[in-house]
């Protein structure tokens, strides 16, 4: 299927397309590992050297936790404790919601506004939160998940599976992300796009493109 990308410049968007992490709900490692390492500088050098963010989103793009694990532990054998805990203690590195945004997003469904999501998630780990966050089930028309694609953003195809699967016009579209390469992903995929920084700077940018939501 071909879609259509309009123009940003031209038509308003009228659909919003979220991320998930740093979004909606909270997630960094140092949660975790600040209860692990006594030493700043120990646990930098553990998460710049040993489960790296390029590590770590290979499990977004589809590898299960066990074996990024097993495979760390293999390369690493005297942080086995620590690397283990990058699964067992995940919920820590999450220790809740984005202050203000699910409630945003709460407006915005209550208003009848087209909702979507695109995530660079794992598999198991976005089958929990979605225990653990019932809105991540219930807000959305569609959520393209990384590890179920084997892609991760900004990969142009994450975005055409979205609009491909739900027949959308990408120039319809709002996407919203805190990682500014993302961001630049969804504006080179033909997409409006919003660097997010938090949710009362992301509501004034909704009221200015006519989205139905109070202001605050």
């Amino acid at each position: 299927m071909t879609v259509s990308h309009g123009n940003t410049a031209d038509i308003m968007p009228d659909i919003v397309v979220f991320d998930v992490g740093n979004v909606l709900i909270e997630w960094d490692p140092r949660n975790l590992y600040r209860k692990i390492f006594d030493d700043e500088a120990a646990m930098e050098y553990f998460l710049a050297e040993v489960c790296t963010d390029t590590w770590n989103l290979e499990q977004d793009r589809g590898r299960s936790f066990k074996e990024g694990i097993e495979e760390r532990v293999a390369l690493f054998p005297e942080f086995e404790a620590q690397i283990r805990a990058y699964d067992t203690g995940w919920h820590d590195m999450v220790p809740g919601e984005v202050p203000g945004t699910p409630a945003l997003l709460g407006e915005l469904r209550e208003a009848g506004v087209p909702l979507y999501a695109i995530t660079n998630f794992s598999r198991e780990k976005f089958a929990e939160a979605r225990e653990r966050f019932p809105f991540l089930d219930t807000s959305f028309i569609d959520t393209v998940i990384s590890a179920h694609e084997g892609c991760i953003k900004p990969d142009p195809r994450i975005f055409e599976i979205l609009f491909e699967r739900n027949s959308l016009n990408p120039a319809r579209t709002i996407f919203i992300d805190d990682s500014l390469k993302n961001v630049e992903g969804a504006r080179a995929a033909g997409m409006h796009a919003h660097h997010f920084r938090d949710a009362g700077t992301l509501r004034q940018e909704l009221i200015s493109l006519g989205f139905p939501v109070a202001s605050k």
